[in-house]
């Protein structure tokens, strides 16, 4: 299927994305910072640079989007129809990145966790952000919230 809109409005439509300050983030930032916890932003010394960074905790927090970030199984991990070889090679490259990054940071004695974007959809978001809270004071090294991709 071709795509609907002429490649200079695709263009300012992909650069449109943000890479921080982006909804799902700010719900995550605003919601820990309720709770007491503090946080730095963008870490860029750090192995794929956090979008938070707990160190009083050692954990490094991802807000992954499902689209970009291919959150497996989820109904918002979609391929656009045109152009599919581009994208599939794209969309690998960010996971191959992101494992990379995660398991640095794992080795450098990080804690690491993943939220998905579908985990602040609405149905899942109290519990979703709670259970990231309680992740991050307990020890587990790792996690992904949701571990299992909602339908």
């Amino acid at each position: 299927m071709a795509d609907t809109v002429s490649p200079e409005v695709r263009s300012r439509m992909m650069a449109a994305n943000r890479r921080r300050d982006t909804g799902p983030e700010l719900l995550v930032r605003r919601h820990l910072h309720a709770r007491g916890l503090r946080f730095r932003l963008d870490v860029r010394k750090l192995p794929g640079s956090p979008d938070l960074v707990l160190a009083r905790h050692r954990a490094a927090i991802f807000v992954h989007g499902c689209y970009w970030h291919r959150h497996q199984g989820c109904r918002f991990a979609t391929t656009p129809k045109s152009n599919q070889a581009f994208w599939t090679t794209k969309f690998a490259r960010n996971v191959e990145r992101d494992e990379r990054a995660i398991a640095t940071l794992l080795h450098m004695g990080w804690r690491v966790g993943v939220v998905w974007e579908c985990a602040l959809k609405k149905d899942n978001r109290d519990a979703s952000l709670s259970a990231l809270v309680a992740w991050v004071h307990g020890n587990s090294d790792r996690t992904d919230i949701p571990a299992r991709a909602p339908g």
